[in-house]
């Protein structure tokens, strides 16, 4: 797979001809990239998109007192408040769409939205918070979203064994979990193409059935 990057310009305005849809792209698919409040979504689009990514990010102000879970991350200065947007050519003809969606309980109403026609998912996870991220899991459960989970590796957080995430998250033992920096291009694209492989695999499953 090639994903393609570019580069940003500084107070660039208006899209650029480096943002359009290639006219040899045939195809799309869309992957959505969920996970409790402050656990790297935004990052992680951001490091990986080809094209200047669209966020809705705003400072967080005194309306999220007392509503918004900032434990572990009181450094946090802003949030997504409705969804971040970026895509990854895979080849000539296929184009992956990439929907942050936010992690505030409060905004959770945009997800139906959000997952229509979602290929899969990757659950980002902040294991200084993990208790974050049950319900979100939970709701990808219902909803019959195939998902991995991807541990943002935060220079402060703890670190556990795989198994003992696993363990903790109460997740089946086919669902991958995966490190993380969602900072770096490199790793965020591995995350991405780990959730490429077992959408892969459960499709090869399903055929064989």
């Amino acid at each position: 797979m090639d994903f393609r990057g570019s580069e940003q310009t500084a107070h660039t305005t208006g899209p650029r001809s480096a943002d359009a849809l290639p006219a040899s792209a045939a195809a799309a698919v869309k992957v959505v990239i969920v996970g409790g409040f402050g656990a790297g979504k935004t990052t992680l689009v951001g490091a990986v998109s080809e094209i200047r990514p669209l966020t809705t990010e705003e400072t967080m102000t005194q309306a999220g007192v007392g509503i918004d879970d900032l434990s572990g991350i009181h450094a946090k200065s802003s949030t997504t408040v409705a969804m971040d947007f970026g895509r990854i050519s895979i080849n000539e003809e296929l184009v992956l769409y990439l929907f942050g969606t936010p992690g505030q309980e409060r905004f959770w109403f945009l997800w139906r939205g959000l997952f229509e026609g979602a290929l899969g998912a990757v659950v980002m996870v902040d294991t200084r918070r993990l208790q974050v991220s049950f319900d979100v899991i939970g709701r990808l459960e219902e909803r019959g979203v195939p998902f991995i989970v991807a541990v943002n590796t935060f220079p402060d957080a703890p670190q556990y064994p795989v198994e003992e995430l696993r363990l903790a998250l109460d997740l089946p033992e086919q669902v991958p979990i995966v490190l993380c920096d969602a900072r770096q291009r490199a790793s965020s694209r591995d995350v991405l193409l780990t959730l490429m492989r077992y959408l892969q695999s459960l499709a090869t499953t399903q055929e064989a059935s």
